[in-house]
């Protein structure tokens, strides 16, 4: 089951034409605030596995789960700065058992099936590092 948030947001992304849904995700990512190295590290432990987009994770407790930091370090990653705010929008705080069981497929909902092979790594990695952390409670590089 997946948190409500989320759900509503594959809902408003499932209605739009490819167009639409480009430019809806590009206002996304343009939302997107980064985080400082002091609120997320950049190391290897928070860094998101085969992403091109130099992105890492923190968490901090929220609500009944965690809140989901993504730092995007590569100002030209529009797409991971977009999941990044999804991610962080529709899944902090909503409980760790329903993170927990977020499918990487999520981004074909979200990109549709289009990406390239290292584009779906990454952001696959961003989902895979969200999951893994509401499991273990801690940013897990896998």
């Amino acid at each position: 089951m997946k948190p409500a948030k989320l759900q509503a947001v594959l809902e408003d992304l499932s209605v739009l034409e490819r167009t639409e849904r480009i430019e809806y995700l590009i206002a996304l990512g343009e939302e997107y605030r980064n985080f400082s190295p002091e609120e997320v590290p950049r190391d290897a432990t928070c860094r998101v596995p085969g992403c091109e987009s130099e992105v890492y994770l923190g968490v901090s407790p929220l609500g009944e789960g965690l809140r989901l930091k993504f730092a995007v370090d590569n100002p030209q990653g529009i797409s991971a700065m977009a999941l990044a705010t999804i991610l962080d929008n529709s899944l902090s705080g909503e409980p760790l058992s329903q993170v927990s069981e977020i499918s990487e497929d999520l981004i074909y909902d979200i990109f549709g099936r289009d990406l390239s092979m290292g584009k779906s790594m990454g952001l696959s990695g961003m989902v895979r590092m969200a999951r893994d952390s509401a499991r273990y409670g801690k940013p897990l590089a896998s």
